[in-house]
């Protein structure tokens, strides 16, 4: 579907579908483009956008910030891995939050990923044992490509910085060369080292780290 990139248009939209199901959502990662809802006038209500960033946001994992600060709030909460996916993604999606973009249909199909060990979640716990934040995304050798973070405004602060921590300790295994993709650059996540590639960058990197080997992620 997404052919070969030198065909793909020096924007960040390089694609537009209707057809949304978990292949396609996998071949999308492969390739190096990610989807996101398009709410335009005039297109269908379920159009699809797929995106591959010109300037891409990725995490180096050598180069990660942990100040002061966060190394504090770390130790207030309890780290996870694929405890309590469908919590994330559904916090993920509350439809409250600013620029709320995963409906229903975007939460299903990353369930599914997550049945079929594609998908992962990350979770920052309070000793209390409530949910304080989180986030998931998808993996394929050494590729993490993260999709979406929540932190809980009560009990939370910090929350979703601790879980991009932990992941990070997942993805440091001592195998050099795995991508840690964030998609666009934020303040948030530039305060903890990401940074922009040009495209045709991110795909050599894309390419080199699916030849990798997956880190740990629990089994069932």
């Amino acid at each position: 579907m997404f052919g070969p990139p030198r065909e793909w248009p020096d924007q960040d939209l390089i694609a537009l579908s209707t057809e949304f199901d978990a292949d396609l959502v996998a071949e999308a990662y492969l390739a190096g483009a990610f989807p996101m809802p398009l709410t335009d006038a005039g297109l269908p209500p379920d159009a699809m956008g797929w995106w591959s960033p010109v300037h891409r946001g990725i995490l180096p994992l050598d180069d990660l910030r942990v100040t002061r600060s966060l190394g504090q709030s770390a130790k207030r909460f309890h780290v996870t891995v694929d405890v309590a996916f469908a919590e994330v993604i559904e916090r993920c999606a509350d439809p409250a939050r600013p620029s709320g973009w995963i409906d229903s249909t975007i939460v299903g199909v990353y369930r599914q990923l997550h049945d079929l060990g594609v998908a992962h979640s990350v979770e920052a716990w309070t000793p209390a044992g409530e949910l304080a934040g989180g986030l998931y995304g998808v993996s394929f050798g050494g590729l993490f490509a993260g999709e979406s973070m929540f932190h809980d405004p009560v009990v939370g602060r910090d929350a979703s910085k601790v879980a991009l921590l932990g992941l990070c300790d997942v993805l440091a295994d001592g195998v050099e060369g795995r991508l840690l993709d964030v998609q666009w650059v934020t303040p948030h996540l530039a305060s903890l080292g990401a940074v922009e590639i040009d495209r045709v960058d991110y795909l050599r990197l894309l390419g080199e780290a699916l030849d990798l080997p997956a880190p740990a992620w629990p089994s069932g």
